[in-house]
């Protein structure tokens, strides 16, 4: 690749349909598939679940990156109101999960954790729920939602760098799969951190797209299975220093987006490490802050003082 500095191209944003159903008239559709995302060996139960929208203003018209509310129909929040929309990223191309635009999928994660005050084991409402599902079981959807963390309608014009932590490579299976599918001939890095090789979540269809395709880099950051030299866990951002020789000459182009989807608070080691190296231009930092040290960066900064700029898209939970 050419380490020539292009000049930034218009980002065209793509007009994507938005909440054709909402939580007071969802859709009912069909599950037709629901299998393991992970390696059968991984201490977490993460789920791919496969919907047919068959006949329904959803078919063909959801672009990878947008979302789906699903709603756990007969179960109560704790306040004994009937259970909110979740939602959930697609994880299905904008083609359709195998090329067919009727087919949608989600990859849930159930949640099964202890309350460390009670000692109880709570069990997340939504998410069981969904990985309670088998084919032929029926589920009410809303959406799609969201409209910005998606690939601009002019997608060509640049390279991508995708960060993803958890079920966060969800909206990336797609956006990933309608690039490289439609010969896509930039640049693409997806660096994807989990706990444990074992989490690694569609592993099999990254790897085979990185051994087809030259121009697909995929950088794991297993965080629980070994430390850095410096002592530090092997976190998604570090990869900017660990990887230099791949990522530095895709994130120093002038035509390259980021894009971050994970847990909450990711965001602030990767916005710190990009701000050491030099990566400026994905970040907009007020004047207040601008000359003290990333490293001294806090949570409460990113609410009010460093924001994404046109380049990063940011999407956490």
């Amino acid at each position: 690749m050419s380490n020539e500095i292009k000049i930034h191209p218009e980002i065209i944003y793509p007009d994507v349909a938005i909440n054709l159903y909402k939580p007071n008239n969802p859709v009912e559709v069909p599950v037709v598939e629901n299998r393991l995302a992970t390696l059968e060996v991984s201490p977490n139960i993460i789920r791919h679940i496969t919907l047919d929208v068959s006949g329904t203003g959803l078919e063909g018209n959801i672009r990878s990156g947008q979302s789906i509310g699903c709603i756990p129909e007969g179960f109560t929040e704790r306040d004994g109101k009937p259970a909110k929309v979740r939602l959930y990223s697609v994880s299905s191309p904008s083609r359709g999960e195998d090329g067919k635009p009727n087919l949608v999928s989600v990859t849930v994660k159930r949640v099964i954790e202890e309350d460390h005050d009670t000692n109880n084991l709570f069990l997340g409402l939504c998410s069981n729920y969904l990985s309670n599902l088998t084919p032929g079981d029926k589920l009410k959807v809303t959406g799609p939602s969201g409209k910005r963390f998606v690939l601009p309608e002019n997608a060509g014009d640049f390279n991508y760098v995708f960060f993803a932590t958890g079920t966060g490579v969800a909206p990336y299976r797609g956006m990933i799969s309608d690039l490289l599918e439609n010969g896509f001939e930039n640049q693409v890095a997806l660096i994807f951190g989990s706990p444990y090789r074992t989490d690694l979540l569609y592993y099999d269809l990254f790897r085979e797209l990185s051994v087809r395709h030259d121009n697909f880099h995929y950088l794991t950051s297993i965080s629980r299975e070994g430390t850095r030299p410096d002592g530090t866990k092997p976190y998604v951002q570090y990869q900017l220093l660990d990887s230099r020789e791949v990522l530095q000459p895709i994130v120093s182009q002038k035509n390259t987006l980021i894009y971050v989807c994970g847990l909450k608070g990711m965001e602030l080691g990767l916005f710190q490490v990009m701000a050491r190296e030099g990566y400026l231009d994905y970040l907009r930092i007020d004047d207040e802050i601008r000359d003290k040290p990333p490293s001294e960066w806090v949570v409460d900064d990113l609410k009010k003082r460093i924001r994404p700029s046109e380049r990063l898209f940011v999407e956490v939970y």
